[in-house]
């Protein structure tokens, strides 16, 4: 009775756990139509299946159970990582002001009375079916602005300390002659554009485990090696190079023709979160700088890096130096084009 039952894959999970048979009847009678189920006679058979993908939606909990009570079980589940984020329900025909604390206190989302009126079970599910699902866009959302730890310290401590990061890599990543195409196109086709481009740009980077930092205008900031990830600088010349290789095949078939110049540099960034209502995970330091002198001082479809990121490379003969160039409140420094 532990399978799902339901066969569609467009309806939410849910895991019942009853140690009574006929109330597992009485739930997959009612929910079967709209949810497909998964059923668990006891806590442990319950922990080891809301720790199995795909994992439930929504977890309904009986509490008197025997060996782990409901209590002790969402315990253990608030208590993992892989399983804290699905809200539980509570089944009970206990109606003690205690009990409902204790609930709450454990980590549990709501309650249902036994014996279950078929309106008031399917209402509540269904609430807090809508309200994981804003959850679960806030979250998505916040993959895109922020690095997973930062997430994890917001969530849990509310608040994220800033970070010296001694080994990372950045990138900057410029539109050539943004400002002619931008008073050629409406501000509708414009920001289409962007938004395009730099939607699978945030694609790319998830895919070679880089991070963005921020977008300027038509500028894309990128970097590596802040979660301690290593070969940093490798991650974000793959990043790069996809880069290219996308708007080399886009400009194949789109109307409005891009190009673009690419800089990366590996050195020591403070890392944080800047500001108090509208915040923005953000690296500073003079190695950012040099990042975004390189972009600037390099070349249509080609990537730039400096020497501290050549050094990094596996395969040296994949760079060729073009000799110092000067930058803009840095002096000369070496720089090379990948080949």
């Amino acid at each position: 009775m532990n399978s799902i039952i339901s066969s569609s894959s467009d309806k939410p999970t849910l895991l019942v756990v009853d140690d009574s048979a006929e109330n597992l009847q009485i739930l997959n009678a009612l929910l079967k139509d709209d949810y497909k189920l998964k059923m668990a006679k006891s806590g442990d058979k319950a922990i080891e299946i809301a720790s199995q993908m795909p994992q439930p939606d929504l977890i309904l909990l009986d509490i008197v159970m025997p060996g782990a009570n409901g209590f002790e079980v969402c315990q253990s589940l608030k208590a993992n990582h892989a399983t804290a984020a699905i809200p539980v329900i509570f089944l009970t025909a206990l109606n003690e002001v205690a009990d409902e604390t204790k609930g709450f206190q454990v980590g549990g989302a709501d309650f249902i009375t036994k014996p279950f009126n078929p309106d008031i079970v399917k209402a509540r599910i269904k609430t807090h079916l809508e309200l994981q699902s804003e959850r679960r866009k806030s979250q998505e959302l916040l993959k895109v602005l922020l690095p997973e730890n930062v997430i994890k310290d917001l969530i849990t401590k509310g608040s994220h300390d800033p970070e010296y990061k001694e080994d990372v890599s950045i990138m900057f990543c410029d539109f050539v002659g943004f400002t002619p195409i931008s008073a050629r196109l409406s501000p509708r086709e414009l920001i289409n554009e962007l938004s395009d481009i730099f939607g699978e740009f945030d694609r790319i980077c998830e895919t070679h485990g880089a991070t963005r930092i921020k977008t300027i205008g038509d500028a894309y900031m990128a970097a590596t090696g802040l979660d301690g990830s290593s070969p940093h600088a490798i991650q974000l010349i793959q990043t790069a190079r996809t880069f290219i290789t996308h708007l080399e095949k886009r400009n194949r078939t789109s109307s409005q023709e891009w190009q673009c110049r690419i800089g990366i540099h590996s050195g020591k960034v403070i890392a944080g979160i800047i500001g108090k209502t509208r915040f923005l995970y953000d690296i500073v330091g003079d190695d950012v700088n040099i990042a975004a002198r390189v972009e600037s001082a390099g070349s249509p479809m080609k990537i730039t890096i400096t020497f501290d990121t050549y050094q990094l490379l596996d395969d040296k003969q994949q760079a060729q130096s073009i000799g110092n160039v000067y930058l803009k409140g840095k002096g000369e420094m070496e720089l090379f084009h990948l080949l």
